[in-house]
């Protein structure tokens, strides 16, 4: 432990245990004990105590209070718990008696403190940091505490409850370490006394008429499978899975959400792979359960990588059955090719249908949510009925919006039930829609566009949203849909396809009229951000050539650099950030697209952007322009751009120019300048993308040597002088006119590779160390002088 922390651990300890003093908060006290687990991880936790007793001290004067303050008490049983978790500490405070005060039938159990939930939980946490060796488990026997977890499975708390199962798992995985990990005989004869408790436990909850023990006892099971793969879990299952079974012959079968889980647990865990009677017990629950509750456990059983194809066929029928009721109540035929013959509906499906309105839509919903899960499967079963299923989606579809023609009373209820149903409406859209994606032939569209003419169209069929691509229309796409197909039309090898693309976008272009003349008018408007909306609105209808200001067609230069200058001068005047940052994605998306005021002067477009991002307050404005300055170094130095992969000819690329002409290019538009000023920047996004470039010119340099090697040495005495300056505030005075070997000289001489390491690290990496804390929780009570606390 640090030394300072050691200083100042006695002061926090007896502000802890003063009833006078404000207890800190929960997130400072979480903080503390996530530095002492940390200390505990690293080092011997005896070492820490006997070198800090103020620790021990704390948990004595705790236990001692009259009234101790809940969550102190719950921080020191968290806290002891930490120390014994190893073995020699843990004998260390046995010796005190010490943890028997804390955790047995003499500490908080029966003090007033208990009916706190948070002591509660912080009672069990320390628990399950102290159960990590055999001295625990003899601890936890002679205390009773193992009792105590038991009846705290029901506590009316949802936190402890879950944390008192999840301890009971973990204290049975650390009684069958050992010489129990073997193959324990299935009565347990050879079972550690701490296990044998817990599983005669687990099997008298099985046993109990009230569904909170069995659903207790499931839970623990789960949990137990899922996390416990020893070979001595193969015996668990063998002595409790005819308690299981038994559950299965219960009307109602309890706890059937539990139940469900606990048997796909134990057919993911390795006791699936050798016990051939669960897939027993699975066709069994499958046939038991509810059309409702058997949905879930269905697609859990068609997941499994190994299951018998019969189960996985009777799985398949169970999620069928609410579709295939559908199409026989819209009198569509119950069984065609490609539906499983177990999918026809039976009379409890039907009774679920016509027993309540919420119960039809969340078997429908259920349905096809699971459907549309398993559709995008490899799992899934094969042949993949497609057909019966576009039609059942559409015959839902039909119910919905009451153009169904049921002959039967179970058609004539669904219509009544399911009209105007949204739910159901959108589940039906989203099946429909990922079975299209699904489809990897025609197959099974064909019976689709038979089906499809008889939906109603447009927006009758779902009023509350937009309308679903995989249902025909009269109306036009919208324009996201157009244009991924527009772009690969224009790209076709075929000149058919691009000359009819052209004259599409012909068409459409005839309907802008003043639009783009009414976006530049917007460039003044008074809300920032409709200017930054209109900035780069305008900035690519210019990039497309869509965009020209009204002064004369005779100069259509002056056009293009009246644009340039707008927003140049956006850039320099407006008053709001939102505006600005626009203008330097707007150039630098000129930059990278080629467009056409760029390439008339490379150089001054960079130069006088660059000259204006500088000088701005906004630090998002000053790292787009290093961003800018990235794309600039990058074209220069011959970087490979996009290409359109059907172009007739792909144009010669400009060779790359020789490392002195880029530094003097560089130069020339104050790049250097620019990017050794923000290295020193009070904000650290810019500092950390002003190091980044630089290190990639100086990686993109070093291979290619200096240019100072032809010369002699530069003279880096003034950029030297320069730098210094800045990093010490001093951000007024220019570099003046450089040359490019002095520049990589200082490069060169700077440790970037170290500041990028620093920049880095978060900015509040001092005040989160231990040490400050420990300041902050002892100046919120006024023990540190004035000037001692961190503030943050």
């Amino acid at each position: 432990m640090d030394p300072e922390c050691s200083r100042l651990l006695p002061a926090l300890c007896a502000v802890l245990v003063d009833p006078r003093q404000p207890v800190a908060d929960d997130t400072c006290l979480e903080k503390l004990l996530d530095w002492f687990k940390t200390v505990t991880e690293a080092g011997p936790s005896l070492l820490l105590l006997q070198e800090n007793p103020c620790l021990v001290e704390l948990l004595f004067r705790v236990l001692k209070a009259h009234d101790p303050r809940p969550r102190v008490l719950s921080f020191s049983l968290r806290l002891a718990g930490l120390f014994a978790a190893q073995e020699d500490c843990f004998q260390y405070l046995q010796q005190g008696e010490l943890l028997p005060m804390l955790f047995g039938e003499s500490g908080p159990l029966g003090g007033a403190a208990w009916t706190a939930p948070t002591v509660r939980s912080g009672w069990l946490q320390g628990l399950r940091s102290l159960a990590q060796h055999p001295g625990a488990l003899r601890f936890l026997a002679d205390c009773g505490a193992v009792d105590t977890i038991f009846s705290l499975q029901g506590d009316s708390s949802l936190f402890v409850a879950s944390a008192a199962g999840q301890l009971l798992v973990h204290i049975l995985a650390l009684a069958m370490r050992g010489p129990a990990e073997g193959h324990p005989s299935p009565q347990g004869c050879d079972w550690p006394a701490c296990a044998q408790k817990i599983v005669c436990h687990v099997e008298d909850s099985l046993r109990s008429t009230a569904t909170l023990q069995v659903t207790q006892a499931l839970n623990v099971l789960t949990t137990t499978f899922g996390h416990c793969h020893s070979p001595w879990t193969q015996g668990l299952w063998v002595r409790l899975s005819p308690l299981v079974a038994c559950l299965l012959e219960k009307d109602p079968i309890p706890a059937s959400h539990s139940l469900v889980d606990l048997l796909l647990s134990v057919a993911r865990s390795p006791v699936g792979s050798s016990d051939c009677g669960l897939w027993e017990t699975l066709a069994q629950t499958l046939s038991h359960l509810s059309p409702t509750q058997a949905g879930p456990l269905a697609l859990g059983i068609l997941k499994l990588q190994d299951c018998p194809q019969a189960l996985k066929t009777q799985a398949f029928g169970v999620l069928l059955q609410p579709l295939a009721c559908v199409l026989k109540a819209a009198a569509q035929a119950p069984g065609p090719p490609g539906f499983p013959e177990g999918a026809t509906g039976d009379s409890i499906t039907v009774d679920t249908f016509l027993s309540s309105k919420s119960a039809c839509v969340g078997l429908l919903c259920q349905a096809l949510a699971h459907l549309e899960l398993l559709q995008l499967l490899p799992q899934r079963p094969s042949p993949w009925p497609q057909a019966p299923l576009l039609r059942a989606a559409v015959a839902i579809l039909r119910f919905c919006h009451g153009s169904a023609a049921p002959t039967s009373d179970v058609g004539g209820h669904l219509c009544a039930v399911l009209a105007g149903c949204v739910r159901v409406q959108r589940a039906a859209l989203d099946f429909l829609g990922t079975l299209s994606q699904g489809t990897g032939s025609e197959e099974g569209l064909p019976g689709h566009t038979q089906v499809a003419p008889g939906l109603p169209q447009g927006p009758q069929l779902l009023r509350p949203g937009p309308p679903h691509p995989a249902v025909p229309r009269r109306y036009p796409w919208p324009l996201q849909e157009l244009l991924p197909v527009l772009r690969k039309r224009l790209c076709s090898p075929c000149w058919e396809a691009r000359d009819s693309g052209l004259e599409f976008l012909t068409q459409v272009t005839r309907h802008w009229g003043e639009v783009p003349e009414l976006t530049g008018q917007l460039l003044r408007d008074p809300e920032s951000y409709v200017r930054a909306s209109a900035v780069t609105a305008t900035g690519q209808l210019s990039s497309w050539g869509l965009y020209a200001t009204p002064t004369g067609p005779e100069h259509p230069e002056v056009q293009q650099e009246s644009l340039f200058t707008e927003l140049l001068h956006i850039l320099s005047t407006d008053s709001e950030g939102f505006p600005r940052r626009a203008v330097m994605h707007v150039f630098t998306q000129w930059l990278k697209d080629g467009h056409a005021d760029v390439a008339e002067d490379l150089e001054q477009f960079v130069a006088r952007v660059l000259q204006a991002a500088s000088q701005d307050l906004d630090w998002e404005v000053r790292a787009q322009g290093l961003e800018l300055a990235l794309v600039f170094l990058e074209q220069l130095l011959g970087q490979p751009g996009s290409r359109c992969p059907y172009a007739v000819a792909l144009p010669e690329a400009a060779p790359p120019a020789t490392l002195a002409q880029v530094l003097q290019a560089l130069c020339r538009v104050q790049l250097f300048e620019f990017a050794l000023r923000a290295l020193f920047d009070c904000d650290r996004p810019v500092a950390q993308k002003s190091c980044d470039l630089l290190l990639f010119l100086k990686a993109k340099a070093t291979p290619c040597g200096g240019p100072q090697e032809a010369g002699a040495s530069p003279d880096v005495v003034s950029v030297e002088a320069a730098l210094q300056r800045w990093q010490a505030g001093e951000q007024g005075q220019p570099l003046g006119e450089l040359e490019p070997e002095a520049v990589m000289a200082v490069l060169r001489s700077m440790d970037l590779e170290g500041l990028r390491g620093m920049l880095a690290k978060s900015s509040d990496h001092m005040e989160k160390s231990p040490q400050s804390l420990l300041q902050d929780m002892l100046a919120t009570v006024g023990v540190l002088g004035e000037n001692e606390a961190d503030c943050y």
